[in-house]
């Protein structure tokens, strides 16, 4: 299992981004996959996930409105559209399944 996040990058804030969970060797259609994030000093926070195959989603209360989940089963590839980005998202973004992390990717939202 092997998941490579990308997307991220220096944003203004209210600006936007999409990030991209790739995997290998296993198809994302058939699990739980999810989006953590860890700003400096601070937990490992779950931003948005799948609960499974079935296409439920979750979102913290902070991104609802704001943030969407989505996949793709052909590219095996999971996404996250953040809007209105505050400054206080700052921080890596994790992609998670399979009891696998992905490297992450930075997130800087800052004018």
């Amino acid at each position: 299992v092997r998941l490579v996040e990308s997307g991220g990058g220096l944003v203004q804030p209210g600006g936007s981004l999409r990030l991209s969970c790739a995997a290998s060797g296993f198809t994302f259609s058939g699990y739980a996959v999810k989006w953590y994030r860890q700003a400096p000093g601070k937990e490992r926070e779950l931003v948005a996930g799948f609960r499974s195959a079935g296409g439920s989603t979750d979102y913290a209360d902070s991104v609802k409105g704001r943030f969407t989940i989505s996949r793709d089963n052909y590219k095996n590839t999971v996404y996250l559209q953040m809007n209105s980005l505050k400054p206080e998202e700052t921080a890596v973004y994790y992609c998670y399944a399979i009891e696998s992390w992905g490297q992450g990717t930075q997130v800087t939202v800052s004018s």
